[in-house]
């Protein structure tokens, strides 16, 4: 039998992820869901399959490395038929994977369905990746950080055209903000919008956040498919961030 220091523990968080110590290393296990979003004649955002498969991943993705965790496996559970709207979300879902600066290589499985024809695009991808405790970034705000968005609430038909005018946060977005030594923690905004996801960042340190009044930004719109990624820094980096960045940045609060 295996001892106790080989069982998985959990570590609390109230980020919309599950972490794990296990031994020495941390299993970070993220998810996303995409559907009625396609090409099949049901969906009500008509798209392509790469175009699905690209931001769904997206999300996992981000949530992932947003913690300071190295995606090692991608499952996909594609409700489609193989060929051929599975083989292009498949594409979509690598070319997220090369944007995320990962191993091309990295190890990915999915089902599809074949059994049922469907009229309707569903997608769900889990990312499992691996931390240390001293790469993980949950927890580390400081009393006085400023709390900024990178990129602008967009969902549903407004993504793709929002994407092309530069205007929504992406995986690059994260890795450069995890790179920066100021930024403090990163976190992507979905659905539940901008200032939940403020709210969740203090939670996990522990601290309070204050909204800056008349912001120009909604800050309860939903996100979609993580098209916002807020940070905490000092705010006497406020000028440096705004320079490492090429999204649209809003200073939305600070933590107390």
């Amino acid at each position: 039998m295996r001892g106790a220091s080989h069982r998985p523990s959990l570590i609390e968080t109230a980020r919309d992820i599950r972490l794990f110590r296990l031994g020495g290393e941390i299993i970070v296990v993220s998810c996303d869901s995409c559907g009625g979003i396609g090409p099949k004649p049901l969906d009500k955002v008509r798209v392509d399959g790469y175009t699905v498969g690209r931001f769904t991943a997206r999300v996992a993705l981000m949530e992932a490395l947003s913690v300071g965790a190295e995606p090692i496996c991608l499952a996909n559970t594609l409700t489609v038929e193989p060929r051929p709207t599975g083989t292009q979300i498949i594409k979509g879902i690598r070319h997220e994977i090369e944007q995320a600066q990962l191993d091309s290589r990295i190890i990915m499985t999915y089902s599809t369905e074949k059994n049922i024809p469907v009229r309707q695009t569903g997608l769900g991808v889990t990312v499992v990746g691996t931390a240390t405790a001293k790469s993980l970034r949950i927890g580390r705000c400081r009393p006085g950080d400023a709390i900024v968005a990178i990129g602008l609430p967009h969902v549903g038909d407004e993504v793709v055209a929002a994407e092309k005018r530069q205007r929504i946060a992406d995986t690059r977005d994260v890795r450069s903000l995890l790179n920066c030594h100021f930024v403090n923690e990163v976190i992507p905004v979905g659905s539940q919008g901008i200032l939940h996801e403020a709210q969740i960042i203090a939670e996990d340190s522990n601290l309070r956040f204050a909204l800056r009044p008349n912001l120009d930004i909604d800050i309860r719109k939903s996100a979609g498919p993580g098209t916002v990624v807020l940070c905490a820094c000092p705010d006497s980096r406020l000028r440096e961030l705004s320079v490492l960045v090429e999204k649209p940045a809003n200073l939305i609060g600070v933590l107390s």
